[in-house]
């Protein structure tokens, strides 16, 4: 005999992204579900599509309703993943969104999000597959949460290509008198560096202007805008970008023009500084205490000048 169970566990093998679909029942409700079937059709034209239980409490809405609206969660959106998946009379409560096309809801701070009309609908086993024309869409760059095994994952690439012999590819000698310039070498220093710790920060959930913005602010009671876009190092427009995705977040407060950390804020901040921190020792593991702080003194004397 065919056993569902073992097949939905063998189906939990291949990792997928989470999503909240939305949309606006007949009665003009804001309606959603969490659903991990989305996938892409097609490019020309733009077409993705999803699955629907036949014995969802939301399919006549979907069923009727002229757009939907696809939102990839986040990393640090789990709360959103199970909010909409469980049964509730309002799954909207506390949640930031805007209204997109047909009304189907925007939800904030997602990794992407499509906006969808209708195109098809298919009948297909106990499911309805709904395909969706791409009118417009929204993509942050933000670590998408994940699902694997039955429980939530996050996604981590490789941190160096590896060649067909499974071992790791070297990179070629400088050319020429570039491996005498210390510029260029600061600059590839910096970027190797980066390849295996800007994915360790973005499965947090956060941009590096929201993380670099909590880490300072652990260091301060408060800080206005132009302190804060010092104190990054980033352009104002981002910075501000930051500070509203942070204080929706309610990782920051601002009083008075200016922002301070939360109690929440604190936590996520301590995360980052525990992953920075360990990220560093790795890296400079293989040098001694005196390399490191005449490194240190030759950095630190660059950025004075």
């Amino acid at each position: 005999m065919f056993d569902s169970q073992a097949f939905r566990r063998a189906l939990g093998n291949f990792a997928t992204g989470i999503t909240v679909i939305t949309a606006v029942s007949p009665e003009g409700e804001p309606v959603g579900l969490t659903a991990n079937s989305f996938n892409s059709v097609s490019l020309d034209p733009p077409l993705i599509l999803w699955s629907l239980d036949k014995r969802s409490n939301n399919l006549a809405a979907f069923s009727e309703a002229s757009h939907f609206a696809v939102n990839i969660l986040a990393a640090d959106q789990m709360h959103l993943s199970n909010q909409f998946a469980r049964p509730s009379d309002d799954k909207f409560a506390g949640v930031s969104f805007r209204e997109g096309l047909g009304g189907a809801a925007v939800l904030a701070d997602c990794a992407a999000v499509f906006e969808c009309s209708v195109h098809q609908m298919i009948d297909a086993g106990d499911h309805f597959i709904l395909i969706g024309k791409v009118e417009q869409f929204e993509a942050e760059g933000r670590a998408p949460l994940c699902y694997h095994q039955g429980g939530y994952s996050i996604v981590m690439p490789y941190s160096r290509l590896s060649s067909d012999k499974g071992e790791t590819s070297s990179k070629p000698e400088l050319p020429g008198r570039l491996d005498s310039n210390l510029y260029y070498l600061m600059l590839q220093a910096m970027r190797s560096y980066q390849a295996d710790y800007l994915p360790l920060q973005m499965s947090t959930g956060l941009q590096t202007t929201e993380a670099r913005m909590l880490m300072i602010l652990t260091e301060h009671q408060s800080l206005d805008v132009k302190q804060l876009v010092e104190a990054v190092a980033m352009p104002e427009q981002d910075v501000r970008v930051a500070v509203e995705v942070l204080e929706r977040k309610g990782l920051i407060s601002e009083n008075d023009g200016r922002y301070a950390i939360s109690v929440q804020g604190q936590e996520k901040s301590d995360s980052l500084w525990h992953l920075a921190n360990e990220e560093q020792e790795r890296v400079f593991a293989k040098f001694s205490d005196e390399e490191i702080a005449t490194f240190s003194k030759v950095l630190k004397g660059i950025i004075a000048k």
